[in-house]
């Protein structure tokens, strides 16, 4: 999407977006980033019966292997970080 011609001031943009307007346009889109979310590559040995089952249930869910782990291990931090926070 093309950045608007046109600015406005914070307290504008701040008022225009406080009453559910569409700012979209006083955005420039391709410098936007998600802080925390950008993906880093990470190389993991796994024996083989272990690839095996990932498989598996992948394909039982109709995901890649990768969207598989992906999804247990986000489960896994939450619960830790989840037990962390009732122990402290």
């Amino acid at each position: 999407m093309k950045k608007s011609k046109t600015t406005i001031t914070a307290e504008e943009f701040d008022r225009r977006f406080d009453r559910g307007e569409d700012v979209s346009a006083f955005l420039d889109w391709s410098k936007a980033r998600r802080p925390g979310l950008e993906p880093r590559r990470v190389n993991v040995d796994l024996p083989e019966w272990m690839i095996s089952e990932l498989d598996k249930q992948a394909a039982l869910i109709g995901v890649t292997r990768q969207s598989i782990m992906k999804v247990w291990l986000s489960e896994r931090i939450k619960e830790e970080a989840d037990e962390r926070a009732r122990v402290a």
